[in-house]
């Protein structure tokens, strides 16, 4: 995967080729203050809204009585940041797109984010529940802070990004219509179920009419279209039959392989329709994976995003360095209630 893949899967870069086959959208340039504001670990109130958000501190006697912040009855005033100027546009934005719209960046979407917002659900009706999601999102941080991650030609000077707000008319899109699929060479290799840890029995029933339109809409109006040849692209497939594109990806690690892996999908071999080594011979067309079966029903990888970082790196034994600092503190945890129990027998 090269950098200028990366950019060319930019959503700005590749819309106005495929707008008429994907959802309505608006773009609109980031400025430099608010992508600042996003990046600032310190700022934690969320701004955007129409009237000053303000969060305020006092404490009184009506607070829990074991807090002690002070001696003495202290106000503090925490005031987000505010953008009017930028504020108006993303409002003008929204409203012109029907009131309710599917916010992302250059790349990603806050995907990782959707537990915080109230809804559970990324549609927004506001800046301020933009910025909400845009904080709350590593996802949105990795556009934002390392966009050419895992990209080969790392010792290349890094290609002068325009950051940009994407605002996605709002629809109803159900997870069981939902596809990803890979291009090499700019011929369709592989399509993946793209919500792989639930099963959906329609997509068992239907696999042959699911492929089938997938790979007439790859030929018909994907084909020799996009910039690169190697590429990833998202479609949405409605309960009448008609395809959609969703999103376009670059075609590396960067890139969830889904039910595939990167090993298979780079090494240019043909492709099973499913994980288990078998006869592929008779194979016409792109693998197709899907969860077959109950059994395999996973919980959602977006799921370890709702607790810290540090917890998912003491569960799964990734980062050495805090299991060992989290076993001393439980030592001199153990260590001070022993003495506090001698302490209490003298």
């Amino acid at each position: 995967m090269k950098k200028e893949q990366v950019v060319n899967c930019q959503f700005s870069v590749w819309y106005p080729i495929f707008k008429k086959h994907t959802i309505k959208s608006l773009i609109l340039p980031l400025p430099q203050n608010v992508i600042d504001y996003l990046l600032d670990d310190g700022t934690l109130v969320v701004s955007g809204g129409d009237n000053n958000t303000q969060q305020n501190q006092t404490n009184s006697d009506s607070e829990e009585e074991d807090v002690q912040w002070s001696d003495d009855e202290t106000t503090t005033t925490v005031t987000a940041p505010e953008f009017p100027e930028f504020n108006s546009k993303v409002l003008e934005a929204i409203n012109t797109l029907g009131g309710c719209v599917f916010p992302k960046l250059n790349w990603s979407a806050p995907r990782d984010a959707n537990w915080i917002a109230l809804n559970s659900s990324l549609q927004c009706q506001s800046l301020s529940d933009i910025f909400l999601l845009f904080k709350s999102s590593d996802f949105i941080t990795h556009d934002l802070a390392q966009p050419f991650l895992h990209c080969s030609d790392e010792d290349s000077p890094n290609p002068a990004i325009k950051y940009e707000l994407v605002l996605r008319k709002w629809s109803e899109l159900l997870p069981g219509g939902e596809f990803r699929c890979f291009v090499k060479e700019n011929k369709l290799i592989g399509i993946s179920q793209r919500d792989y840890t639930q099963y959906y029995h329609h997509i068992s029933k239907q696999e042959a009419q699911i492929c089938q339109s997938i790979q007439e809409f790859f030929s018909q109006h994907v084909q020799y279209h996009f910039l690169d040849e190697d590429f990833v692209f998202d479609v949405y497939r409605d309960s009448w039959g008609k395809v959609w594109l969703i999103d376009l990806n670059p075609f590396g690690k960067v890139t969830d392989s889904l039910l595939f892996t990167w090993e298979e999908l780079i090494s240019g071999n043909r492709l099973s329709a499913n994980q288990e080594e078998g006869d592929t011979a008779q194979q016409e067309g792109p693998a197709f994976r899907y969860t077959t079966s109950d059994v395999t029903v996973q919980p959602s990888p977006c799921l370890s995003y709702r607790i810290p970082r540090d917890f998912v790196d003491l569960s799964t034994g990734e980062d050495a360095y805090k299991l060992i600092d989290f076993l001393k503190l439980k030592k001199s945890q153990q260590e001070d209630s022993e003495e506090e129990e001698e302490d209490v027998r003298q």
